[in-house]
């Protein structure tokens, strides 16, 4: 029988109850899924080096990839600093981008306010993401606080700025000063007001109180859903709300296994770290390079040469509780280091690896055993030394990797009869059959299949 509406009353009243039925739904809807933003479980970041993206090394001329990147699968781009450089101590002609003269202005290099402010405007509008890295150990040596606040800065035994580290073009804050502190956090909050960015890359957050960062990190989430990624791997980061950490352990790891100095299974004892040390919600960023990484020890085109980048490249896209990342040129790829004080410009035009990149990316997104808090199981699929195999699984759906970490041809069998079927060949495009059938990877080969 049909339903009827008796009179314009009752119709109005219905039509009112399904539209705060549909609010409510929406409110109630998780912008966070354990502690995280919902939207970076099968996200991903891209880390974009301004200076060295184009000859002209600005905003304008970056915003004329954010299409191809978008095709590629790109979600979230994290922006090296993008503040001024400061002259003092300087190193280079340009200077490091960590030196920062100025924490709420732009670098005049790459634009200015309005020109940035736009180009998070049309990143979002393309549905994407935006992280800024911010340097809050240290300030550069002529920041207008080292004048306006001496009283910000720890002393040396001259009683002049300390230098951190040996950074000469650097100096280090003092964070026993609780108005440092309130000036740092309203810094960031800056940047979150007038640009509506979401989230922050923290450089040296190892080096910066865990009460700081509690304090803070609490502060910047106040109405709003932001990712925090910490350089660094100690596990108070985590502890404090940062969403994510570097997971340098296995990055290291990886090397040693691609230069033969380690078995494929030595990667297991980093995963056993991360997992007894670190909340069981913690997301670590993996990488086969980054910006420190190629300037100063050529990766990835060093430490995972030629075929080597591949599965290891694999394993950044599908490992546990991993958030990928992607450096500016890897998908070129740009197999040279980037000079880090100078003009450098990379050329793009080949994109030899983006097709490979987009099929990890989209895998990623579309299925849930890819998520960062889907399980994780090892699988035995050959020589262990070598072949470094597991299964990833969510929700029904499941994904299974199998990678020869070595510069031989190895054997391969699986014998887990869980995993027997016809699931798609997601670089070979078709379904495959998964059976006790022994089969074989090529060197530094790989094989992933969802089901």
């Amino acid at each position: 029988m049909p339903f009827r509406v008796q009179n314009h009353k009752s119709f109005i009243a219905l039509i009112l109850l399904s539209f705060l039925s549909v609010q409510l739904c929406q409110a109630q809807s998780p912008k966070t899924i354990d502690g995280h933003p919902a939207w970076i479980m099968q996200g991903n970041i891209y880390e974009v080096n301004v200076r060295q993206y184009s000859q002209e090394g600005t905003f304008a001329a970056f915003s004329k990839s954010l299409d191809r990147l978008k095709a590629m699968g790109v979600q979230t781009l994290w922006f090296m600093p993008i503040n001024p450089i400061s002259k003092t101590d300087r190193k280079g002609t340009l200077g490091s981008y960590y030196a920062v003269s100025n924490y709420t202005a732009i670098n005049p290099e790459y634009g200015n306010f309005n020109d940035f402010k736009n180009l998070v405007n049309t990143i979002h509008a393309k549905g994407m993401k935006v992280l800024i890295d911010w340097v809050p150990n240290h300030t550069g040596a002529d920041h207008y606080w080292l004048q306006k606040h001496p009283d910000f800065f720890v002393k040396d035994k001259d009683g002049k700025p300390a230098i951190p580290y040996g950074w000469d073009d650097t100096r280090q804050l003092d964070y026993t000063n609780k108005e440092m502190q309130d000036s740092m956090i309203n810094a960031m909050k800056y940047w979150l007001v007038n640009t509506h960015i979401d989230g922050f890359r923290c450089d040296v957050a190892w080096n910066v109180p865990e009460s700081f960062w509690t304090r803070c990190i609490a502060e910047l989430r106040k109405g709003r859903n932001l990712f925090m990624l910490a350089e660094g791997d100690k596990d108070y980061l985590h502890r404090s709300g940062f969403d994510a950490t570097y997971s340098w352990d296995m990055f290291h790891k990886m090397i040693d296994v691609a230069k033969g100095a380690s078995p494929a299974y030595a990667l297991d004892s980093i995963k056993t770290k991360y997992d007894t040390e670190y909340p069981k919600n913690g997301l670590e960023l993996y990488f086969t390079s980054n910006h420190d990484e190629n300037s100063w020890n050529k990766s990835d085109f060093g430490t995972f040469p030629g075929a080597a980048h591949a599965p290891f490249a694999v394993l950044t896209q599908t490992f546990y509780h991993s958030v990928p990342l992607i450096y500016s040129g890897q998908e070129e790829p740009v197999l040279r280091a980037v000079q880090f004080f100078e003009h450098d410009p990379m050329k793009f035009g080949k994109f030899e690896r983006a097709s490979f990149y987009k099929k990890l990316l989209a895998l990623r997104k579309n299925n849930i055993a890819l998520a960062s808090d889907a399980s994780f199981k090892r699988v035995d699929a050959g020589d262990k030394k070598a072949v470094y195999a597991y299964v990833r699984a969510k929700a029904g759906k499941k994904v299974l990797v199998i990678l020869n970490l070595s510069a031989n041809k190895q054997t391969v069998q699986i014998k887990d009869k869980s995993l027997y079927g016809r699931p798609i060949d997601v670089f070979g495009g078709v379904k495959a059959n998964i059976s006790a059938k022994i089969k074989s990877l090529p060197a530094w080969g790989y094989a992933v299949y969802a089901y």
